[in-house]
Parts: structure tokens; C-alpha cells; sequence
């Protein structure tokens, strides 16, 4: 009997824990912070129990993953390097589908003399991105072709018949994290071009991708694209570029919520009775005689009529409405991050997305030019699980499965670029309806 150890309940553990729940062999502890969630997911299963844990417990979470095989961490990302740790130590595998950071593979070598095996980045983005990549990178590579261009797109989005707000965007739970990514640095290669766009001009950098079924989508950069130049074996590649793709009017609507401030993760505290009106007016350096809406135009410049402030005055950002928790300590940007979930919510009954598009252009010896397009969109079920939890629980539990079964054949750190991990991976995940569809361009003419 295999135990397994997740830590968190949040709204993508559900798919990963049923999953979990249905191997033979397999005792399952979800361990969370408020018990019921993790309750109502296990749901009185023979195999599974259920435990309140404070995460920063060292004590507590020592001895919960000395007790397991395996650890499959759902925390917060800041949590993940001290549970691996502690895997390390008691010599107990890891799971996580969160970015790889420098601390975590500073564990590589221990985790390799321990015997340890650590899988990360093994959720959608990244996860699935990198295994469609490396599916396609690969069988490339064994028809004798080049990877000269690689573009990869992600973006969880409202499902078309939910997309009514003008941002184009809903949460289900805190925009908090959606907001601080607007601030991430991003570098990628265009056409041999090294490309460097600060967190602030983000929103300014980016460009359409036409979708099938979803129409022009808008993408913008993620984060360092030139790392996964060696994690996908792309030596001479000349366009390697990792995006996020979003619904039209999201880029210029954040990049006045940008250069206006409202990020600001400066510590702050509102006055009484401060309405959202004199919070975005703060923010503004010269607005004697105007009204707010008309002081963000003049300072950003843009238009009176401009599809941004239409997007902000819907937002409230405008109105004579009290924000809540005036008097207390506080950032601008939660104050943002607290309206958004306010009036951005997914309602009972809507369903999300997820969409990924990979393009790779290919040369041949034989002179061929190809451009391959990888495209993959799962709908949400309604009042089920979401897409964002499938694609990002689902991949996990599975590699968690391969791990347990002794199917992974060294220890250390791994991400999912190689094909141990990505062919079980990838063709399981297509019996429960997530997989991609395939088609080749001729670009030799």
C-alpha cells in the first residue's frame, strides 16, 4: 500500500484526489488549512483521510511527510522548496506543478543521493505545455528535421457563452496573483532578435493569434522564454517565444491599470468613508477640475471615449461607492485585487476554458519547410470541475502514479520534457478528453 500525502485543497485539487482515490494500493491524507474543504473531496472514501494543517507548522509537516511514500505539493509556490527539503531528507518523493526556482534545484543533487524523485512544473502551464512541445520536438527530430521557430500560447479563459464583461476575464478565486504576474519582466527570441520587454510595458508588447472557434485572441509574453531553449534541446533555434493569450481588450485595459499605479504593492491606509472614486484619484498628479475618469485619460493619455476607461469606469474605479476596509492596513493593488473578484466572478452554471497553441517551424535536409500547429481547448463542466483544475490536477496525479509505480527510472529533479513522462502522460489525459489536434503547413513555396 502506497501512502500519499497532498498538501492543500485548493480549487484544483479535486480532479487530482478522486483520481488518486481510484488506484488500488493507494491511501491518500489530504491535509489542508480548513479541514472541509479537504472533507468534501475526499467525501468519506475507504482510502482517504482528511486533517487541518498550518503550513507553516515545521513540526507538523515533517512528521506528515516522514509518514508518506509520496508528497504532492499544492501550496502556495512559496512553501514548495521547504517540503521538498523535508522529502529530501526522509527520502520521500515529491510532486508539484509549480515553476521550478533556483532553491528548488539546488535539491537536484541531494534528491539524487537520497534516491529521490521531484517532479515540478507538471500542471497545464507549465506542464502540459512543455509535454506537447516535447511530443512534437521529438518526432521532428526523428524525421531528421530542425526546430528553427517554436511559440507556445496558454490562457484560461471564460467559456464564449460566459465571456460577458468587458475584460473578457472571470476569477475563481483571488485576481491577486493573475495581477502580480502583470508585473513580470519577459524576454523571448524573434527571429534571431533577443527580445526584452519590462514588467511595466508588458501590455504593450503584444500581438493576435487567431484561434479556431474562439476568434482573435490577444498574447503578450510570459516570463523568460530563453530558459526552455535548453530544457527543450533548441540549440540555433531563432524565435522561441512562451505566452499568455487572453480575450481582445485585455492588454491595453491592463496596461492603463499599470501605468495608473493601481499595482502598487506599497502598504497604504484609507481613510473613512474613501470611495473608489478617490482611490484611482490618488493615483493622479495634477486632476484639480476634472472629473477622475477625465484626470486618467489626460495623464495616460489616451482618448475621452477609449475602450480602457470604459473597462475601469465599469470596474467602479469611478463611482462615489465606499472601498471596503477603509481604515485598515492595505495595498492598492488588493483593493483592486478585492473589486475584481467582486464583479468579476464565474457564476453557478458557467463553465471556463483552457486553451494551448504551439507552433514549430521545421526545416529538412531535403529543403522542406514545415510549420507544425498544435491546439488543444477543454471546456469546464458545469458546476463540476473547471478546466484550470482538470488540466493542472490531472497531469499531476498521473505523473504521481508513474512515480509509485517505479515507472520514472533515475531520481533528482525533473520537469516533463522526456518521454518516460510525457507519452503516459499525454495519452492518458486523451481518455479523459483533454489532447490536442495536429496540422501541417507547407512553407518551402
Amino acid at each position: 500500500m502506497k501512502k500519499i500525502l497532498v498538501l492543500g485543497a485548493g480549487l484544483v485539487a479535486r480532479p487530482l484526489v478522486r483520481y488518486l482515490l481510484d488506484l488500488p494500493g493507494v491511501q491518500l491524507t489530504v491535509a489542508s488549512r480548513t479541514k472541509a474543504k479537504a472533507d468534501a473531496m475526499v467525501a468519506g472514501h475507504a482510502d482517504g483521510t482528511t486533517l487541518a494543517l498550518d503550513a507553516d507548522d515545521g513540526a507538523a509537516m515533517a512528521k506528515l511527510v516522514a509518514d508518506h511514500d509520496l508528497a504532492i505539493s499544492l501550496l502556495p509556490p512559496r512553501l514548495h522548496t521547504a517540503v521538498a527539503a523535508l522529502c529530501v531528507e526522509h527520502r520521500k518523493h515529491m510532486v508539484t506543478t509549480s515553476y521550478s526556482t533556483p532553491a528548488m534545484r539546488d535539491l537536484d543533487g541531494p534528491a539524487r543521493a537520497a534516491g529521490v524523485i521531484i517532479v515540478n512544473e507538471v500542471g497545464v502551464d507549465p506542464g502540459l505545455d512543455h509535454m506537447a512541445a516535447m511530443r512534437t520536438i521529438d518526432r521532428i527530430r526523428e524525421a531528421g528535421g530542425q526546430v528553427t521557430g517554436f511559440r507556445s500560447y496558454c490562457g484560461g479563459l471564460p467559456a464564449p457563452e460566459a465571456n460577458d464583461n468587458p475584460f473578457g476575464y472571470k476569477f475563481s478565486w483571488s485576481p491577486r496573483g493573475v495581477l502580480t504576474a502583470a508585473s513580470n519582466d519577459a524576454v523571448y527570441l524573434e527571429d534571431g532578435n533577443r527580445i526584452e520587454t519590462p514588467g511595466r510595458e508588458l501590455f504593450a508588447d503584444f500581438h493576435l493569434l487567431d484561434v479556431e472557434g474562439l476568434g482573435a485572441l490577444e498574447a503578450f509574453p510570459n516570463r523568460n522564454s530563453l530558459d526552455y531553449i535548453e530544457v527543450y534541446g533548441l540549440a540555433g533555434v531563432r524565435t522561441m517565444f512562451r505566452g499568455t493569450l487572453r480575450y481582445a481588450g485585455w492588454c491595453d485595459t491592463l496596461k492603463a491599470i499599470v501605468d495608473l499605479g493601481l499595482l502598487s504593492q506599497d502598504p497604504v491606509t484609507y481613510a473613512a468613508g474613501t470611495t473608489y472614486a478617490d482611490y484611482t484619484g490618488s493615483f493622479l498628479k495634477n486632476s484639480a477640475g476634472a472629473s477622475v475618469r477625465a484626470g486618467v485619460a489626460s495623464q495616460l493619455g489616451l482618448a475621452p471615449d477609449a475602450a480602457a476607461l470604459d473597462n475601469l469606469e465599469w470596474l467602479g474605479l469611478f463611482e462615489s461607492q465606499a472601498i471596503p476596509g477603509a481604515g485598515q492596513a492595505t495595498t492598492a493593488l488588493d483593493v483592486l485585487s478585492e473589486r475584481m473578484l467582486e464583479t468579476m466572478p464565474f457564476r453557478p452554471g458557467e463553465r471556463d476554458l483552457l486553451v494551448q497553441v504551439h507552433t514549430f517551424d521545421a526545416e529538412y535536409p531535403d529543403g522542406r519547410r514545415q510549420r507544425t500547429t498544435a491546439t488543444m481547448i477543454d471546456y469546464g463542466q458545469p458546476d463540476g470541475d473547471s478546466s484550470m483544475a482538470r488540466t493542472v490536477g490531472l497531469p499531476a496525479a498521473i505523473a504521481t502514479r508513474l512515480v509509485i509505480e517505479d515507472r520514472i527510472d533515475s531520481p533528482g529533479l525533473h520537469v516533463p520534457v522526456t518521454r518516460q513522462f510525457y507519452q503516459p502522460i499525454l495519452d492518458e489525459l486523451e481518455g479523459h478528453d483533454i489532447g490536442f489536434s495536429e496540422s501541417t503547413e507547407d512553407l518551402s513555396a
